[in-house]
């Protein structure tokens, strides 16, 4: 199951792209709209903060589900016993951010939102008529004006040597959302797992954009674009002393928007922010 990667400016990256998300859960751009030069420094900026004790002013808000979340109440894996080795603070534009990372932070929300209502078009545009004719409304629609997509900075800090037994940076999960819209990060570690059941490693050259199928986008589309389970191992040898940064932005619709006939937005999100523990 390799993992293609696409040229964004090629005159067939849509359909490339949304053969890739409906084989693999996965779809990799290179020559993309994201500049490497502001991602760069987000992850410079935001490690900063992570090591700083600023992070305690920002804890996060049970029913906002906003600010930072420290490696005690970070997330456990639906189906895993062991938190993740992690912390992250969640950034929307309503929410709270530090005023000194705020502006950069918002423009890169804003730019990777415009690109992925770009994608969702593309999804559409390529989704059998079959499938389409489910969608309750049009996919980019899906996310206008939405107020819930969440845009994830993580810090994965190094690898002591103290961890919880059993314990990796990320257990194997799906992403809850329609696309998740990800940057490579400064360090390795990201793999998809096979149809195979085999997990291999997914294209992470810094400058790749990541894109995947959240569990939203699986029941919009009954299934054809499948919500693949991804994790992040922990590095061994010298690179066990870095940390690695992530920034996901997981794209949610409107909470009213009805994604099948079990579920809108909001109440499949209740359900599994219950299943990882964040929220009772």
């Amino acid at each position: 199951m390799p993992i293609e990667v696409i040229d964004y400016l090629s005159a067939d990256a849509p359909e490339r792209f949304v053969k890739s998300l409906h084989n693999t859960g996965f779809g990799v751009l290179v020559n993309h709209p994201i500049k490497q030069e502001l991602v760069d420094s987000i992850y410079k900026n935001w490690l900063a903060f992570f090591l700083s004790e600023e992070k305690h002013n920002f804890a996060y808000d049970v029913e906002k589900q906003d600010g930072y979340f420290s490696p005690d109440v970070s997330e456990t894996a639906k189906g895993h016993e062991k938190k993740d080795i992690k912390e992250y603070f969640h950034v929307y534009p309503w929410g709270r951010i530090p005023t000194t990372l705020k502006d950069e932070i918002l423009n890169y929300y804003r730019l990777t939102s415009e690109l992925a209502a770009q994608l969702l078009d593309w999804v559409e545009q390529y989704s059998p008529k079959e499938i389409a004719q489910h969608y309750s409304e049009p996919l980019s629609n899906m996310i206008k004006d939405t107020p819930n997509t969440l845009l994830r900075v993580l810090h994965y800090p190094p690898i002591t040597g103290d961890e919880e037994p059993g314990a990796i940076r990320a257990a194997a999960h799906e992403d809850i959302n329609l696309l998740t819209i990800l940057p490579a990060a400064n360090e390795a570690g990201l793999q998809v797992k096979a149809k195979t059941g085999e997990w291999l490693d997914i294209p992470a050259d810094f400058g790749n954009l990541i894109i995947n199928i959240g569990d939203m986008l699986q029941e919009v589309s009954q299934g054809y674009f499948p919500s693949t389970s991804h994790r992040v191992i922990n590095p061994t040898g010298k690179n066990s002393g870095n940390s690695r940064i992530s920034l996901p932005l997981f794209l949610h619709p409107r909470s009213e928007v009805v994604l099948s006939e079990r579920y809108t937005q909001h109440s499949y999100l209740q359900e599994r922010l219950r299943e990882l523990g964040v929220k009772s």
